[in-house]
This record gives C-alpha cells, structure tokens and sequence, in this order.
C-alpha cells in the first residue's frame, strides 16, 4: 500500500469513520448456515459481509499418542483457494494458511472446547481424530475470524458416523454429537496508527501496522491470543485490544 492511500485510511479513522461507513468497532453483517455438505460428519458455511468460509468436519479412528493414551486428537488445515483472491495460489500451505488454521486449532483446544477424553475408545488403542478442513470462499477481509466462528459452527454441527466396533459406516450418519463444553470466540482487532478497529476490510489490513486475535470463553476467560504484524505494542494498548476483542465476542456468540 502506498502512503497516499494509508494517508487517506488514516484521516479517515481519526473522524471516526471508514470506508464502508462502519465505526471502527462495527462487525459487517454476519450468517452462520450449518449443515452444508452431505458427505461431511459436521460443517457450517461462515460470512462476514462478502467474505466467506465453509468448515467440514471429518472423524477418523486413529491411535492415541504415547503420552495421552485416553484422549482423542485434534486437526485444523485451512486451503486458501484460488478462486476467493487474486493473492492466493495453487500449492502447499503458506504461511498464512498455516496461521489461520492454528489460531482456529489453539481457540479450540486451550479452550477445551471439545472433552478429549470423550473420544477414547479403547485406552493406548482406538480414538476418534477430529479433523476439521476449512476452506475459503471469497476474501473480502478479516478471514481470521471468518475460519474460527466457521470451525465453532461445524463442529457443533457434527455428528458421529456409525461404528459398531469393527466397522466405521461413514453413510450413516447417527445422532451422537461431539462432547462440546465451553465454545471460544475469536475476535481480531488491527491497529492503524492510533485507531483500534474490528472487522477490517482488505485495505484496512493491509495499512495494519499489528494485529491482536483473542479467543474467550462464554465466561470471558481469556483463552488464547496470536499477536501479527511488524509493529511492537504496548502494554496499555494490548489491554485495550483485549477488551474491545471481549465486547465483540458478546456479539458474535450470539450465532452459535
């Protein structure tokens, strides 16, 4: 981004005001539709204005670690597809697809979203793997938040295949759900110059000098944090990113 159009973000956000007509705390309109593919055990379909995401999630038997013999396991992979920006390209994950799904995987497990030990099967043998693909529609900005409301709404979705002890039947699919116990929300709030703002379109992210993702749980307990961007923040600037991540988060839990 060059400085002219910086400058102009810049003057704008000071009025209060961005592009779209938004204030710097204002989430674009969002939707959460569960269900959207047939073939996967849980999935949700996420929008946040024109950007888009759809999660599947996928349960496999596999054996436990060593170390953790009574609990299941978890995966998050993100697929920056082509066809949602002109930035994204064929080929292994990069570094961003490599971030948004660990930002999705940490909310989930320092959350202790999921009972792990629900998904023992038998102790050191069986337990069930969650996988859970996200893959991106369109990137209209602010695909981090976009991925874990996406990740929350699929795994709520899911449901078991049947198993009857030797046999995994992926056609049918039960009523069994996974045991979900405290859902994170993640919220990711930019800095520009002095302005702190949520929800940022790609011009905004881009003008971004740091960003701080902070995940909570229904009772506000601060459960992860991922901190991007070039520019070093201080103390009293991390608080107030971390309070305003924790009001929004009171909006957006509304649509799980």
């Amino acid at each position: 981004m060059n400085e002219t159009q910086k400058t102009h973000i810049l003057r704008a956000l000071n009025k209060n005001i961005r592009f779209d007509g938004r204030t710097l705390t204002e989430f674009r309109d969002v939707s959460v539709e569960r269900g959207v593919s047939e073939t996967a055990e849980g999935s949700a379909r996420v929008k946040i204005g024109e950007t888009e995401v759809i999660a599947g999630v996928k349960l496999a038997i596999g054996t436990p670690y060593p170390d953790t013999p009574n609990e299941g396991g978890l995966a998050v992979g993100v697929e920056l597809l082509p066809l949602s920006s002109p930035r994204f390209e064929l080929g292994p994950p990069g570094i961003e697809a490599v971030e948004l799904a660990r930002v999705a995987d940490r909310g989930v497990r320092e959350a202790k979203a999921i009972d792990i030990k629900k998904l023992c099967i038998t102790p050191g043998e069986k337990v069930w793997i969650v996988s859970i693909d996200i893959c991106t529609i369109n990137d209209a900005g602010n695909l981090m938040d976009a991925c874990a409301l996406a990740s929350i709404a699929a795994l709520q979705d899911t449901r078991f295949p049947k198993y009857d002890g030797t046999e995994l039947d992926y056609r049918t699919r039960t009523d069994k759900k996974l045991p979900l116990t405290k859902l994170p929300i993640s919220v990711t709030v930019h800095k520009i110059g002095s302005a702190f703002l949520v929800d940022p379109l790609p011009e905004e992210e881009e003008a971004a000098e740091a960003r701080l993702t902070v995940a909570t749980t229904p009772d506000g307990t601060l459960c992860a944090m991922q901190k991007g961007g070039d520019t070093p923040l201080k103390f009293e600037e991390v608080n107030a990113m971390i309070d305003i991540a924790m009001e929004k988060a009171k909006e957006l839990r509304k649509h799980i």
